[in-house]
């Protein structure tokens, strides 16, 4: 019998509201019916979202893309002798060939779309575990020097070194400590937290192993929304099969060392994505946010020291014990060392994950792969960092990505999520909307969060009736950003006035304004 060839559909969410489950149903009926020995692997997504279901077939010199692929295009795609290469419109070449591919540093997300997710082999087979065994011959010490020393910074957003919290962890004595891996990636416009957790699940699992390790925590919890089931699906599946090969549990990898985790399902509260809130809702309360001290690495979870990284962070570990920290710290520019995976989102013909190391722009994002606006129209503003970060105009696309540099013109890079808007959009509404979405998350718990939302909305309504009044308007408007931004407990309300303040900078023509009056906070 001769060897079947591999056909690679994908199994990711993406893949799957596009009809991937149908395709790979066609696949199989077309070659049973035609007597060709075919083997389809659901792996995880490539990241070229408007390419999907993105299909590949194996072959000797290398895997061949074809895509989009619909139910209906199967049988033509046999006929076209698709499993040797065949031509076809639908055929892309050699999948590490397409540019938007080859131009990327994957490493954080090298396995991505390369293998079957739950594949304890194909883990192992393709680099996986090295950085777990490296670490369980070192000192706990030593793998916070190695974190400390390859630079890396929280991919959540508030970019803090996690070697640092790690050292702050590792130093708090106490008789039991934890692991929270904050997956509740609620930022409209990202995606990067479900297209690993989807796609190359292990990684994550051997990241926080690697972290208790580190700081002698024995347990963890990787906190995931309610809105990702396909995610929260293949962790399970993923951690019970890591389980049962003693990959987690109470000796593992023979090592006599303890570590073990479970997912807990989110209820789909944006505040829940801030740590402080993400322990009450783990703990079993509603999600409000603590005041800080006590850090969460001195008094977290349940009251013990605490790691809560991003799954980003956690994922991008393995990597950095295998290859050692000065490999991943030559990646980037400045202070932003290693890759970030940036999320094409909004008015792009090509939306998708894109890793790159820091030091690139946006405008080499929205054109190099995003290639320019889908509906033809010149782009006109770009948000960037989820819905509190600002709206950046033409003029600031080609500062690097990079966390000072953006810091300097207040903006935030954040979980790397880029939404983009061609010249038909309307800012004052896109800040309008970022009041309101404050408003309608906000925890509650504090005053310039909880009523200066509102009163936000309320303002800006004000603006866009016009009237003698508006300049008196934009300037109660900027001085209420300014409470926000100086008297919020958590980011929530400290960073909704970015969006608000960078579109009346920049854009001061959709406010009814004649120019930008100068801002407390400059934006």
């Amino acid at each position: 019998m001769s060897t079947p060839t591999l056909i690679y559909v994908p199994r990711d969410a993406a893949a799957l509201a596009m009809d991937a489950d149908a395709v790979a149903a066609a696949i199989e009926l077309a070659a049973d019916e035609r007597g060709l020995a075919v083997q389809v692997v659901r792996n995880g997504s490539r990241g070229l979202l408007w390419l999907e279901p993105l299909i590949e077939i194996s072959t000797p010199e290398g895997r061949l893309a074809y895509g989009p692929v619909q139910p209906e295009d199967v049988p033509a795609l046999f006929d076209a002798g698709w499993l040797a290469g065949g031509e076809h419109p639908l055929r892309l070449g050699l999948t590490e060939e397409i540019p938007y591919l080859k131009q990327q540093e994957r490493l954080t997300f090298a396995r991505v779309g390369v293998i079957d997710p739950l594949s304890l082999q194909d883990y192992a087979a393709h680099g996986g575990l090295q950085g777990l065994k490296r670490a369980l011959a070192m000192e706990p010490a030593a793998i916070v020097e190695e974190m400390v020393t390859s630079g890396l910074r929280g991919r959540g957003g508030a970019a803090f070194p996690t070697g640092i919290k790690w050292k702050t962890v590792l130093g708090s004595p106490a008789d039991r400590k934890y692991i929270v891996c904050n997956a509740d990636e609620g930022d409209s416009g990202t995606f990067a937290d479900r297209l690993l957790m989807e796609g190359d699940p292990y990684v994550l699992i051997e990241g926080m192993t690697i972290a208790g390790l580190a700081v002698g925590a024995t347990y963890g919890y990787i906190y995931v929304r309610s809105e990702y089931p396909h995610a929260i699906a293949t962790l399970e599946a993923a951690i019970d099969r890591a389980r049962s090969v003693g990959w987690l549990g109470d000796d593992v990898h023979g090592s006599g060392r303890r570590f073990d985790l479970e997912v807990r399902k989110g209820a789909g509260a944006y505040i829940c994505g801030e740590e402080t809130s993400l322990l009450e809702s783990i703990e079993g309360k509603r999600g409000v946010v603590r005041a800080k001290p006590p850090l969460p690495a001195i008094s977290g979870l349940f009251g013990k020291p605490t790691v809560i990284n991003n799954v980003i962070s956690l994922a991008t570990v393995p990597i950095i014990l295998a290859k050692g920290a000065a490999y991943y710290r030559d990646y980037g520019v400045g202070r932003s060392h290693g890759t970030l995976p940036f999320q094409l989102a909004g008015n792009l013909k090509q939306g998708g994950l894109v890793e790159k190391a820091f030091g690139l722009s946006l405008r080499d994002l929205l054109y190099t792969f995003g290639g320019g606006s889908a509906s033809g129209r010149p782009l006109r503003a770009v948000q960037v960092g989820g819905p509190l970060g600002a709206y950046l105009p033409e003029s600031q696309w080609d500062v690097p990505l990079d966390y000072e540099a953006y810091i300097q013109i207040s903006a935030m890079i954040g979980h790397g999520g880029l939404v983009a808007f061609d010249d038909s959009v309307d800012m004052m509404r896109m800040a309008r909307y970022a009041m309101e979405f404050c408003a309608i998350e906000s925890c509650g718990k504090c005053t310039p969060c909880r009523i200066g939302s509102t009163r936000g909305v309320e303002t800006l309504d004000k603006i866009a009736a016009g009237g003698p009044e508006r300049e008196q308007q934009v300037h109660l408007l900027r001085d209420l950003c300014d409470t926000m931004l100086g008297g919020s407990l958590c980011a929530l309300g400290g960073m909704a006035p970015y969006p608000v303040l960078s579109a009346l900078n920049h854009f001061p023509q959709d406010f009814g304004i004649e120019s930008s009056q100068s801002a407390v906070h400059p934006a």
